[in-house]
């Protein structure tokens, strides 16, 4: 049971620094910067989740000490990852900054044509009011 349960945290750390390489080759390689955040965030977010999840594994089966540190960690990669990710790719977006060429969908585009179409409005309505 001991070694088992070394192999299996061994893999999760294992597991974790891979899909923390991986996430570091999908900065450099991919194309742009909405590309670039996915890689930066969902990946790398599950890559540090794994190794930190191993280390407290580890120091509550073998060292006999629940880390409370290791779990705020866990908990504070676990929130922040995601939405930074998303933060940043919705001001790279409001900001103007491109999409790759070959890219096929813009969910964001019809959403902030509406935005602004009622922005719009709501400036004439104050405008009428005034004058």
């Amino acid at each position: 049971m001991s070694q088992i349960g070394e192999f299996l945290i061994a893999l999760m750390v294992l597991l974790g620094a891979l899909l923390g390489a991986l996430s570091a080759f999908g900065l450099i390689r991919l194309p742009d910067v909405y590309m670039r955040s996915h890689a930066a965030t969902k990946s790398a977010t599950l890559g540090v989740l794994l190794i930190l999840a191993g280390a407290f594994l580890y120091f509550t089966f073998y060292l006999e000490h629940v880390s409370a540190k290791l779990l705020l960690g866990i908990v504070f990669v676990f929130i922040t990852g995601p939405v930074a990710g998303h933060l940043n790719g919705r001001a790279a977006y409001r900001s103007g900054v491109s999409m790759w060429e070959n890219s096929v969908h813009d969910d964001l585009k019809p959403e902030l044509k509406r935005e602004r179409e009622r922005m719009r409005a709501s400036r004439k309505g104050e405008h009428s009011e005034k004058g």
